[in-house]
């Protein structure tokens, strides 16, 4: 595959602050036969079909149909271009219905010709504007025609497709479609040689890393109050409340403004009792569930990284106190040491073997977290200049890391209450303590990694295991958050063998199947969503770092 091009399929064609995206995939695993106009404004829908001739082929700055016959490109967030040369494109309704109250209208704008698709799913215009050309409206005003569609052709010809919440004045273009091409390919340049300046030939797929992230940020709309970066412009087009961080870290030391809103984007809704919602996006914000407090592990990765460290140090140490107090204070048993999920979604690892049985679980991962997170408190309120505060937080963290290992310990493992069937390696996440592990505890932890250390990285279930599944979610594939905590957590504890090890297999994974949800943790098999965000992320935090070590020798 010549270098920049990508698979449609698996990656969808956007623009950083869209809403919309270019895919043949319109639905979870559902694939078109053509590339469809796709928005995620009230959830992912597709609205309009883009029907040609010839195969598509994609690239960060456009796309091609039948060797360049036809070529798109983003214009701006809201706006795509589209030119032909002696082809025909239809731009039909994706879904065409009879009943008026649903689905997509079409009509002729009485004003300048145009045609408008209205979508209730949506709830957005989509306005196709015919720069040159010969135009054909076909279903336009009658309710119960089966198709709907606006068709140019011509010896050269170009369009541009608006999404609008209304009416708007008639589009004027700013360039020409080549100068659009060019202005894309800067902008996206420029990102990659911010974000993964250290790309060379030893890491093959950065600069496709860069473009998933690129390509998934979203403007400030509905309840996303800034740029953040959907985990995928596939079907996993939300902000969830952990991946958020991972996108942060690959961020940070190239676009600090965009890192800073990643992390921010999710406790612009935190509740009164300190609560981070389970995800948001541009029509909700669900609360059902919340996710692992790896915050303060976050920032402290984050004060290293971002380029003069953490910002708005008040506002984020108030922002993570309540975090951590939510835990401790809504989310603990009273007598109890130990915080608990009330879900397996809570903990972010929603079916793994520890919630096979029970759905309330103190699990050690989470006391794990927790002690970072009150760690990290502390160093921010000596910062702040509070010592009263720093100690009270350097205590708590103490009392939880000895009832950890006095009671989560069982003398050769990390154990949850109750105690897993299962083998996951969600028991072994307390390696994320790193340096605070006891050298007897990190050799026995460090030998059950290994246990999990496929060809291709860290089975989240043992592949012996019983409940071991070649796709079974968070019951066997590997996942790029495990990987980044784990590694990090080795290379703090000492085992820079193994977190040498961890590291490679997971970007030779990720450069040979891409960015995908999770991997067979066998086969190296891409699985479920295949444009995810955090997993890119992944890639470009390991590479970088290995860039860096192989470079200071």
């Amino acid at each position: 595959m010549p270098t920049g091009e990508f698979s449609l399929r698996e990656i969808p064609f956007s623009y950083p602050g869209s809403w919309l995206d270019v895919s043949p995939v319109v639905a979870q695993a559902t694939c078109a036969d053509d590339p469809h106009l796709v928005s995620h404004r009230h959830g992912m829908h597709a609205v309009l079909a883009l029907v040609a001739d010839g195969p598509v082929t994609a690239t960060p700055s456009e796309l091609a149909w039948g060797r360049g016959r036809i070529r798109a490109a983003f214009a701006s967030p809201e706006a795509l271009r589209i030119a032909g040369r002696g082809a025909e494109l239809r731009i039909r309704a994706a879904e065409p219905t009879l009943t008026p109250f649903t689905g997509t209208y079409f009509f002729t704008d009485p004003v300048d010709g145009s045609g408008v698709f209205t979508s209730y799913e949506t709830g957005y215009c989509y306005r196709i504007t015919v720069l040159s050309g010969h135009v054909r409206h076909i279903g336009a005003e009658a309710l119960g025609t089966a198709e709907r569609a606006v068709v140019v052709s011509g010896d050269e010809w170009e369009v541009a497709i608006e999404e609008l919440p209304g009416a708007r004045a008639q589009y004027v273009p700013e360039q020409t479609f080549d100068e659009v091409v060019t202005a894309a390919l800067a902008a996206f340049t420029t990102f990659a040689d911010d974000v993964a300046p250290w790309r060379s030939e030893r890491t093959p797929a950065a600069e496709l890393a860069c473009y998933v992230l690129w390509s998934a940020i979203v403007g400030p709309s509905g309840f996303v109050g800034r740029p953040a970066v959907l985990m995928s412009k596939h079907w996993m087009d939300k902000v969830w409340s952990w991946d958020h961080c991972f996108n942060a870290l690959a961020l940070a030391a190239g676009r600090p403004g965009l890192a800073w809103d990643q992390f921010q984007v999710v406790f612009d809704h935190q509740d009164d009792q300190g609560a981070l919602p389970d995800s948001i996006t541009h029509a909700e914000v669900l609360r059902n569930f919340v996710k692992p407090p790896i915050h303060g592990w976050t920032l402290s990765r984050l004060r290293g990284r971002l380029p003069g460290g953490l910002p708005e140090k008040e506002r984020v140490y108030r922002q993570l106190a309540a975090w951590t107090t939510f835990w401790l204070d809504h989310r603990r048993v009273p007598g109890q040491p130990f915080a608990h999920y009330e879900h397996g979604n809570d903990s972010g690892w929603d079916n793994a073997t520890p919630f096979a049985e029970r759905r309330l679980v103190r699990t050690p991962d989470l006391a794990a977290f927790l002690v970072l997170q009150l760690n990290e408190l502390a160093v921010l309120a000596v910062e702040l200049k509070d010592p009263g505060a720093a100690a009270r937080w350097r205590s708590l963290a103490g009392d939880l890391l000895t009832a950890l290992l006095d009671r989560l310990w069982d003398g050769t493992r990390f154990v949850s209450q109750p105690v897993s069937t299962g083998s996951s390696l969600l028991d072994l996440m307390p390696i994320v303590l790193g340096e605070y592990l006891p050298s007897d505890v990190r050799d026995k932890v460090v030998a059950g990694l290994e246990e999990h250390l496929t060809d291709i990285g860290l089975a989240t279930e043992q592949p012996a295991s019983s409940f071991y599944e070649a796709d079974g979610y968070w019951r066997g594939p590997v996942w790029a958050p495990a990987t980044v905590l784990v590694e990090d957590g080795l290379r703090r504890a000492g085992a820079v063998d193994l977190a040498d090890r961890v590291s490679a297999r997971f970007r030779s994974v990720c450069e040979k199947s891409g960015f995908a949800e999770n991997f067979d943790a066998l086969t190296g098999e891409g699985l479920r969503d295949r444009a995810y965000t955090w997993t890119a992320s992944a890639y470009l935090l390991l590479a970088g770092s290995a860039e860096r070590r192989a470079s200071s020798g």
